[in-house]
This record gives structure tokens, sequence and C-alpha cells, in this order.
């Protein structure tokens, strides 16, 4: 069967497994969160070999370049031949120490209390 010339975004959204259903990704659209080529995307906007699709999932930007076209859902490995990701790398996490939150009304920390604060604090 010879590979169709372009495809609905939200099909091939949920086709590549970006979201878990098809409605989903029809919201997604209709909320915003996919754009093709830098524009907002509705459900049914055609999406065409080359095309960059960006996907807001899970709270993260996710970049996508279509390099196959398909409808149906498939498995997870032969989705993952269909796009390109270009998503960059998350920047790297910094540790920040935890902050310590006394009970309202438990007055002064006693002096073993201090040091044990000052432990946690890196003093």
């Amino acid at each position: 069967m010879p590979e169709p010339a372009s495809v609905r975004v939200d099909a091939w959204a949920w086709a590549v497994r970006l979201y878990k259903t098809r409605s989903a990704a029809s919201t997604a659209c209709k909320a915003g969160h996919l754009k093709v080529n830098g524009d907002r995307a509705k459900p049914a906007q055609p999406v065409r070999v080359g095309d960059e699709v960006r996907a807001f999932v899970g709270g993260t930007e996710r970049i996508y370049v279509a390099r196959r076209l398909i409808v149906k859902r498939v498995s997870a490995a032969a989705a993952a031949d269909c796009f390109e990701d270009r998503t960059p790398p998350p920047p790297p996490r910094t540790e920040t120490p935890a902050t310590v939150v006394r009970d309202r009304g438990a007055g002064r920390p006693t002096k073993r209390e201090r040091r044990v604060l000052d432990q946690l604090r890196g003093r």
C-alpha cells in the first residue's frame, strides 16, 4: 500500500504515540499544544514528510520531524522510525537543600534542633 501524501496531525500524533488516544491528540490541537512548522494546528491540518511538529506533552515541549506518515497506531519500535526527535536535552538539575518547616506555635528551636538545622543547611 503506498504511503499517503499527508495525514491529519491528530491522527499522526496518536499513531506515533505522542498521545494515548486520538481524542487526546485532537484536544491538544484545539488547546494549541500541537504546532506544525511553527503554526498552531487544528486537528485536521495535514502533516507531510519533513514537517516539524512541536507537541507540548507532560509539561515539556517536544520537537519532532515527520519521517514517515502513518494513520494506524503501531508498536513503539515501529513508531520510533516514523519521526526524528530533535528535542534538546533538559538542563541539568541542581541540588537544593530542603527547607525546614517548623510547626506553628512550636516556639524557638532548642540547642539540639539548632544543631540539626545548621547541619541540614551545611553550616
